[in-house]
């Protein structure tokens, strides 16, 4: 069974983003309609482009033999959407832009291993095969050809029959421009276009922009290509009456054109591609539909929404929807070819189907409208995304902190989110609110600095600076980051997090659960203590050795600390007196309350006498985020190591719920019935548990479960790690949600791009390109077996082990390499390293090969070692 193959009631829920990075996306929805115009700059769920679509007809003799618009039935219900224009909602029935009444498939099967589409139509009366293959080009660090503003079609048609026919393919797509909008057909030296503009808009307006509809396939000399530059014009329903007329008609379309003075909105027009095939035979036909929005503007923040506009970066790269197309059609077999690489690479990891399910839908996200990318190139994100607006904005810090697809894929737009934080966000005290504010310069979030988010940052930069090698990008980052880390104990910090150095976190923490903690806890101290940990080693590298002997010193008193007190012999624990209401009155005077009033409106609970929002002695899901962090950057032990297995022991034990339809829920539904997943918390019996605990606590969510998820498997818990990520995949089947739109607090939630984690916990992947050392040890083998993608700042490609012998693979880029270290080594002694048949010197120290002279491996170059 091909665990990547949607039919069915299986494809109801589908849309697979197409777009680019910071571009935004068409959907293609599981009955390959064109759904989710997210392409305006914000997004924009459940929304047509009016009839846009592609349709095939066969015919031969001059008789059309069949005609089809290239859907599959559309999924029930079918009374009509609960919000919508009158007459055109909840009791009219599906949408007349769905197409439903005409001719369609009846079945599509839709197999999805992003960023690959593959779409196969069936019909028993359609007189061929038809299949559909979608993408925009998803090309690790190549971040500008990863952000073209075009989806990707090519449909490869099959005449399945015992004669010759002609078929024709035609795309339609609809002009969304305000009134006065103009479609014109032009042939080009690189392919046929139909560009949609307006004049009624200055090229400064918000809503300027254009769109291009393209195909290279009328360059061929035994093709011949057709258009319409206009829709029928009429009433009711005139326009797609007088069209499928036209297209059920032997032959070609008929050009029909409008005096530019008779103008109108919502204009469809059309290019058919017209190609006869012998039987047996195939042909593809390439399609791209390219958009170019070029002008942003802050518009979710009344007190921004004066502030100067910004230009989408892809703009300044293709000035207009046609030089976008004509890229992507110039350039298509190189795009593919490197796309398909990736795609091939990372599906060849043999990880557990769900693992790579869960690796590979959350790329989605860098391809939905959660993600922007500013004039100059910076990379920016909402947390998720409203139907039609972005959700929490700001690159928020203590959700992106989870998100670990970015930073290994496109490692130079991860380091430009730390370097618009630490220019823009970075107080004089140190404090760093963890929102940004867009257009960036334009001031500051008036809100407290968030504990997991700022001390987030520090590891982020000290994980970056591993990826990419780059002393100068640390060097100019330093002074910001230590300020960032010592704020811990500065004395104009209000919320008194350490005063006193111990390296323990005491005073009020806000966190990623939106409020704030009291007293201390493993789960924020951990992040304070990997951060320390990680400060320290960056301080030494600069040469500032008194900053990092305080900074260990800290980080030997907290941990010694925090493992003696939090621990309770299974899991760690927040220490608090919940009836102390002494803890909140020392903030009293401090007025920055999320949910507004001061600390004791927001956390003193009068009829139960106690503090709320905390989590006293419960399992809390992230009670060893820090070290998960830690482990996957190769900072070592932060917690004590057997603790920590045992707390993700507890976590699987206790807050993993395999019938969510028994359990209690008062917050937001994410897991409901028969569905199980991991809690945010959970209090054994004989716990002591708040009456009002953190909020969301009995929730689940993707992001928090893939780290615990991942974090068990770096510590040997395989099972329980995928029957958490096999349960949480489970949601996403198709049917029940998107399998490309995990969703939090909004669609595309950037948190859910932890589940990357999971390559690198089961490949046991280590990377310090500064000292040009990479490691991998698997978790797991199959009878010796092991293959893996993987990708840091300079190239990227496969490593595979076999009994015997190991192959590291450059397929993009370049890898310079000094040390290699290899479980597979820890009981054998390697007798041979080759790079492409040649000898390299070496040698071996434990499970670690010291290279004579350092290499350089390029793409097509394999290492081999031999033991």
């Amino acid at each position: 069974m091909d665990p990547f193959l949607y039919r069915g009631a299986k494809t109801s829920q589908i849309s697979f983003p197409l777009g680019g990075i910071g571009s935004g996306c068409i959907g293609l929805a599981g009955n390959g309609r064109l759904i989710d115009w997210e392409i305006f700059n914000r997004p924009n769920k459940g929304s047509v482009n009016g009839f846009s679509h592609f349709a095939i007809k066969a015919e031969a003799d001059d008789q059309v033999l069949d005609a089809r618009v290239l859907h599959g039935d559309l999924p029930p219900p079918y009374q009509g959407e609960l919000q919508g224009p009158r007459f055109n909602s909840f009791g009219w029935g599906p949408r007349r832009e769905y197409l439903t009444g005409l001719p369609h498939f009846r079945r599509v099967d839709f197999r999805g291993t992003f960023p690959l589409a593959e779409l196969t139509y069936h019909h028993e009366k359609f007189p061929g095969q038809v299949m559909l293959r979608a993408f925009n080009p998803f090309i690790p660090l190549n971040d500008r050809d990863s952000s073209i503003p075009a989806a990707f079609f090519e449909f490869t048609v099959t005449n399945t029959t015992d004669r010759p026919l002609t078929y024709t393919l035609a795309g339609v797509l609809a002009n969304p421009l305000p009134a006065n909008n103009l479609n014109t057909v032009s042939r080009q030296e690189w392919g046929d276009t139909l560009h949609l503009t307006t004049d009624s808009l200055t090229p400064d307006a918000p809503d300027y922009g254009d769109l291009t509809l393209a195909t290279d396939a009328g360059l061929a000399a035994d093709t011949h290509l057709s258009w319409q530059q206009y829709w029928f014009r009429g009433a009711w329903f005139d326009s797609l009456e007088m069209y499928w007329q036209d297209f059920t008609r032997p032959g070609t379309f008929q050009n029909r054109v409008y005096p530019p003075e008779k103008t109108g909105d919502r204009n469809e027009g059309l290019l058919a591609v017209h190609f006869r095939l012998q039987p047996g035979e195939e042909r593809a036909i390439r399609f791209v539909i390219a958009w170019n929005f070029p002008n942003c503007r802050n518009y979710w923040n009344p007190a921004r929404a004066q502030a100067p506009g910004w230009k989408n970066y892809y703009a300044t790269l293709w000035p207009d929807s046609m030089a976008s197309a004509r890229y992507a059609l110039e350039e298509w077999d190189r795009l593919w070819s490197e796309t398909r690489r990736f795609q091939e690479a990372l599906f060849a990891s043999t990880l557990p189907p769900a693992a790579l399910d869960a690796i590979s839908a959350n790329l989605a996200i860098l391809k939905s409208p959660t993600v922007l990318r500013l004039e100059d190139g910076t990379f920016y994100g909402w947390e998720g995304c409203h139907p039609d607006a972005g959700c929490c904005e700001g690159s928020c810090t203590h959700v992106w902190n989870y998100a670990q697809a970015l930073p290994f894929l496109f490692p130079r737009l991860e380091r430009s989110m730390r370097e618009a934080d630490y220019r823009y966000n970075l107080r004089e005290d140190g404090g760093m609110p963890f929102r940004l504010q867009l257009p960036l310069g334009s001031g500051q979030w008036h809100f407290r600095p968030c504990a997991d988010g700022q001390f987030g940052g520090v590891l982020k930069t000290y994980r970056d600076w591993k990826i990419c090698g780059d002393d100068e990008w640390l060097r100019s980052l330093w002074p910001a980051v230590k300020r960032s880390i010592e704020y811990a104990w500065h004395p104009d910090n209000p919320d008194r997090w350490d005063p006193d150095k111990t390296g323990v976190l005491w005073g009020r923490q806000h966190h990623t659960l939106d409020m704030e903690l009291f007293g201390p806890n493993s789960w924020l101290t951990s992040m304070y203590l990997a951060a320390l940990k990680a400060g320290a080693e960056m301080a030494e590298y600069l040469g500032e050795a008194e900053t990092a002997a305080e900074y260990r010193a800290i980080f030997a008193r907290g941990k010694a600390w925090t493992d003696a007190n939090l621990f309770n012999g299974e899991y760690y624990i927040q220490r608090i007196n919940l009836k102390d209401r002494s803890l909140l009155e020392p903030y009293l005077t401090d007025s920055a309350v999320l949910q507004g009033g001061n600390v004791l409106d927001a956390y003193w609970n009068e009829e139960k006498q106690e503090i709320k929002y905390q989590i006293g002695e419960g399992s809390s899901i992230d009670q060893v985020l820090g070290q998960w962090h830690a482990s996957l950057y190769g900072l070592g032990e932060v917690l004590d190591p057997e603790q920590v297995k045992q707390a993700n022991r507890a976590i699987f034990k206790y807050n993993f719920i395999p019938v969510m339809g028994e359990v209690y829920n008062p917050c937001r539904i994410y897991c409901l019935n028969d569905e199980g997943g991991l809690v945010i918390c959970a209090w054994p019996e004989g716990a002591q548990k708040p009456a009002i605990p953190a909020p969301y606590a009995q929730e689940t969510m993707n992001g928090f479960e893939y780290a615990a998820a991942s974090h068990m498997i770096l510590n040997g818990l395989v099972e329980e790690g995928m029957t958490a990520v096999e349960a949480l995949r489970r949601r996403y089947d198709g049917e029940r949600r998107n399998p490309w739109n995990e969703f939090e607090c909004g669609s595309n939630y950037a948190r859910s791009m932890a589940s990357y984690a999971l390559l690198l916990a089961f490949a046991g992947f280590q990377f310090d390109l500064v000292h040009g050392r990479l490691g991998f040890h698997p978790v797991q083998t199959r009878d010796g077996h092991f293959r893996s993608f993987w990708s840091l700042d300079s190239g990227w490609g496969e490593f595979e082990q076999t009994p015997g012998r190991v192959e590291l693979r450059v397929l993009y880029g370049h890898l310079p390499l000094r040390e290699l270290a290899l479980s597979f080594l820890a009981h054998a002694t390697a007798e041979a390293v080759h790079v492409d048949g040649r000898p390299v010197a070496f040698r071996q120290e434990g499970n670690t090969l010291h290279l004579a002279d350092a290499i350089h491996l390029e793409a097509g170059q394999v290492l081999e070692v031999i033991a």
